[in-house]
């Protein structure tokens, strides 16, 4: 099922959030689709158990537009583990942050020259078609390089892991209506794989000079409106995690078998 999260005047963003099933061996994440006019950008498009539909709905969906880009936060494999499959049918470009271009090649079995967009650490402006992409720096949140995603015209950020949620695909569907019952689902979450308080400190004073209607994340539900995007980065800017949380408790000589 796809979720249209803005459609007006020749641009549409849509969600993709339950194609990896809820009884698989894997976490649930949600892919996006980006497109103005003929132009379109495929942003974290997953692995191989999400390419197929995401595939096809694009050319349900629009099948007079050119996937200018697959656009990966960061060079997980949920994010990226089916970039051959899009290099070799369509012509798109792949935007990644500029630490792990080296690394794309390990995905692919064709040459990738002058096909990637390697983004340096201070990001940068995206043109598509006639609309833009604003290639937010979100190093360490959690990836050493990782980006995030703003569209001006819907006003929606895309910020991959930052406030995933762990639910179900049905709940990923939904937006979060209580943002205090929904803290518990991202806590567990951004304690482990957000870096320190430090990093979501910055990013909180940079974010608030966006106009943002809806922050949409790459696990889970989303938060839609300004005061529920203001109250998440409110609250992510008060959370100690990753290294903050770390004692020498954490770094003692194993004694338990594995096996």
């Amino acid at each position: 099922m796809t979720i249209q999260l803005y459609a007006k005047d020749g641009h549409e963003c849509i969600m993709f959030h339950d194609l990896v099933q809820a009884d698989a061996d894997a976490v649930q994440s949600n892919q996006f689709i980006v497109c103005h006019g003929d132009h379109m950008a495929v942003i974290d498009p997953g692995g191989m158990m999400t390419y197929n539909a995401i595939f096809l709905r694009r050319m349900q969906c629009f099948p007079k537009s050119q996937v200018d880009y697959i656009m990966a936060s960061h060079a997980d494999p949920d994010v990226v583990a089916s970039l051959n499959r899009w290099l070799v049918q369509t012509p798109c470009k792949l935007v990644i942050p500029a630490v792990w271009s080296r690394f794309v090649p390990h995905f692919c079995t064709h040459s990738i020259e002058n096909r990637l967009v390697p983004v340096p650490d201070a990001g940068g402006i995206l043109p598509l078609g006639e609309a833009r992409i604003i290639v937010l720096p979100a190093h360490f949140l959690h990836s050493e390089g990782n980006f995030q995603f703003y569209d001006p015209i819907s006003k929606i950020l895309f910020s991959g892991d930052l406030g995933a949620s762990l639910v179900s695909n049905e709940q990923a569907g939904r937006p979060v209506t209580d943002f205090d019952a929904h803290i518990p689902n991202m806590l567990g979450f951004h304690r482990r794989y957000m870096s320190s308080r430090k990093a979501c400190q910055y990013w909180a004073q940079m974010v608030r000079g966006l106009d943002i209607k809806m922050i949409v994340p790459q696990h889970g539900s989303w938060f839609r409106g300004r005061t529920m995007s203001r109250r998440f980065i409110d609250w992510v800017e008060q959370q100690e995690c990753g290294l903050d949380l770390l004692t020498q408790e954490n770094y003692r000589l194993p004694a338990k078998k594995l096996l």
